[in-house]
């Protein structure tokens, strides 16, 4: 008996009546909002769903076939929906954490690109300080050696080792800050 109703509105909104429009929407608006709702747990976007697919019947009434059941197409229509919704919302979700993933990039390659460029830098200034002082400052920065050790190892006072070394670094912190200067 409903479903003969419904072919008979179905009939009637297929030649553009918006009276039967409206019964209709009255008839399944509550029954497509909770299907919407029990699988989008949004009242807004089972809210939206259900005018999307009432939107979508009134652009395809011309389309409609009264003799097919309405109640199926229109969930149909809804359960189309759903899934789009779905697929957006992990299109969504995975462009955000890709974005999250971003921001938290490992930076290892780009600090060892950084190291590297430096530690080029550093042997080119290292190599242009004079023999000893560059064997002293050798000795301590990359050998570990003590001042005390260097003394020993070079036959000269500690007080001269250091002073050698900070000669050295004096020479080797206004080139790169010079460099630096020159990058940016």
């Amino acid at each position: 008996m409903m479903e003969e109703k419904d072919e008979v509105l179905v009939g009637n909104l297929k030649t553009g009546d918006i009276k039967a429009y409206e019964a209709l929407y009255e008839k399944y608006r509550g029954r497509l909002y909770h299907f919407a709702f029990g699988y989008l747990k949004s009242h807004v976007e089972a809210e939206g769903l259900v005018q999307d697919v009432f939107v979508k019947i009134w652009k395809k009434k011309a389309d409609l076939k009264p003799e097919c059941s309405f109640k199926s197409y229109i969930f149909t229509i809804a359960f189309n929906l759903i899934k789009k919704t779905f697929i957006k919302r992990t299109a969504r979700k995975n462009y955000i954490n890709s974005e999250a993933d971003r921001e938290s990039i490992d930076y290892s390659t780009l600090n060892l690109v950084d190291y590297t460029f430096l530690m080029e830098n550093l042997m080119g200034l290292v190599a242009q300080i004079p023999e000893r002082r560059r064997e002293t400052f050798t000795k301590s920065r990359f050998d570990g050696l003590s001042v005390k050790e260097i003394a020993q190892d070079m036959e000269v006072s500690p007080k001269t080792v250091e002073n050698q070394i900070t000669l050295a670094l004096k020479f080797i912190k206004s080139n790169l800050a010079v460099e630096n200067n020159q990058v940016n």
